[in-house]
């Protein structure tokens, strides 16, 4: 009989596949809460007339005709959009990716290819582009698309540690995430 102490365990593969269930059931919530601590955050650029964003609807396929009560299944479709747009004063577009990891580092591929493109498109049209980052939402940063998209150049890997996120830290103040307080670093 093994010993309760002993570190050997192995989970079967029906405990590995309920674990990783609840890690990425886990994620979702949190990236969700991040979404709307990002949403209150663009509350309060609308009401202090800084910006008007909102969040980019998830494209969703229709699966089936509706029924008598008006509703139908539907399923979401792989997410082609940067998850919020918008418009600083002076007609300025903002365009921006929201990024979550428990960890302590975040990898350059959370951004998908078809968001990497479209954030690419309107950095080269002239918006504000950026990839807002929440680790453990404890630590937030504002990443230039420039600094993004060139990660590995810039750090030499392809994710960003705390340390290399640290110049681009943006404050949790008085309820709201000041994301825009570096649309001058973000421009540019």
């Amino acid at each position: 009989m093994q010993a309760m102490n002993d570190c050997s365990w192995m989970p079967t593969d029906e405990e590995e596949k309920l674990l990783r269930q609840r890690r990425g059931w886990k994620s979702k919530k949190t990236g969700e809460a991040f979404e709307e601590i990002i949403a209150h955050a663009c509350i309060y650029y609308r009401l202090k007339g800084m910006a008007e964003i909102e969040k980019t609807p998830e494209p969703m396929k229709q699966l089936g005709a509706k029924d008598r009560k008006g509703q139908f299944r539907a399923c979401y479709q792989k997410r082609a959009q940067p998850d919020f747009k918008g418009t600083l004063p002076g007609g300025t577009s903002v365009v921006f990716e929201a990024k979550h990891t428990d960890g302590d580092r975040i990898l350059q591929s959370v951004v998908t290819e078809s968001q990497r493109v479209r954030l690419d498109l309107h950095w080269r049209l002239g918006a504000a582009t950026f990839v807002l980052v929440s680790l453990g939402l404890q630590d937030f940063y504002n990443v230039p698309w420039t600094v993004w998209r060139n990660m590995q150049q810039i750090t030499g890997h392809k994710h960003m540690k705390r340390e290399d996120l640290e110049p681009y830290r943006i404050q949790f103040h008085n309820g709201a995430l000041r994301f825009l307080e570096r649309t001058e670093d973000i421009e540019s």
